[in-house]
């Protein structure tokens, strides 16, 4: 049986998602939910909206803060309230993973949990690199994603001599000379690019060429790879210039609405 794609693929990509099959686990888990509440499984493929994907693990977030808290069950609303997002579109969400809740009693907060727990992949550890170790890099580093415990940075990059061969937050860095080397002996899969954007698109040739799957990419540049590498562009100075359009044009009050 094939498994769901990891989030990572889901988020990467554009457009719909096909997720053709849960793993078992979560089949049965569902199967359980599903018998509880009298309500039946979805067919066998699953449309899930791009918009969704990049949805669960804000909703994985908040249901680990309940359990942490002490809440034993939540409803759509009490998650609509908390998370930002319409209790209507998290209904729909769930929909797609079969019969999550019961009617007239909401969700069971830890039963979403070791759902959606599955659904992510919290239960298997990413490592994945930085190359570039400049301010924004060291920032990275800092943060080292500790607020998700299946992510982080076990292997950082620069050309600077004065970096490389040091240990930056407990995260060894390399020459940029062993990027292959390194990147193929961790089977790092997932790369995080800070580097100036003059070197953004030579630096990407040589992590498609050791095998790289995904790039965060940090730069300015639209880099270009071929179609079996993913790549989920950030650029902060045009988040902040759409912010500051929204403010100076629509005001302090407007939310957003997430592509549905």
């Amino acid at each position: 049986m094939r498994k769901a794609p990891d989030l990572l693929a889901l988020l990467a990509q554009s457009g719909y998602y096909r997720m053709e099959s849960m793993n078992a686990d979560s089949q049965k888990f569902r199967a359980m939910l599903n018998k509880s509440s009298g309500g039946t499984a979805p067919m066998a493929e699953t449309i899930i909206p791009k918009a969704t994907a990049k949805r669960l693990p804000l909703y994985y977030r908040y249901l680990t803060f309940l359990a942490n808290s002490g809440t034993t069950k939540v409803s759509s609303t009490e998650l609509s309230e908390a998370v930002k997002v319409d209790s209507a579109t998290i209904r729909r969400d769930f929909s797609y993973f079969g019969a999550l809740g019961k009617r007239g009693y909401g969700y069971d907060v830890q039963s979403l949990i070791t759902f959606f727990k599955k659904i992510l992949n919290q239960d298997r550890l990413t490592n994945v690199a930085l190359v570039g170790v400049g301010n924004l890099g060291h920032a990275l580093l800092n943060y080292n994603f500790r607020q998700a415990n299946n992510i982080r940075i076990s292997a950082g990059f620069d050309v600077n001599p004065e970096i490389a061969g040091t240990i930056q937050s407990s995260v060894p860095i390399y020459p940029m000379t062993e990027l292959v080397k390194q990147l193929k002996e961790q089977q790092i899969e997932i790369v995080i690019l800070t580097v100036p954007t003059d070197a953004a698109q030579a630096i990407t040739d040589e992590l498609v060429k050791a095998g790289i799957k995904g790039i965060m990419n940090f730069t300015p540049l639209r880099i270009s790879v071929p179609n079996y590498v993913r790549v989920q562009n950030v650029d902060l100075a045009t988040e902040l210039q759409t912010l500051i359009y929204f403010l100076e044009h629509y005001g302090p009050t407007l939310q957003e609405t997430d592509e549905q």
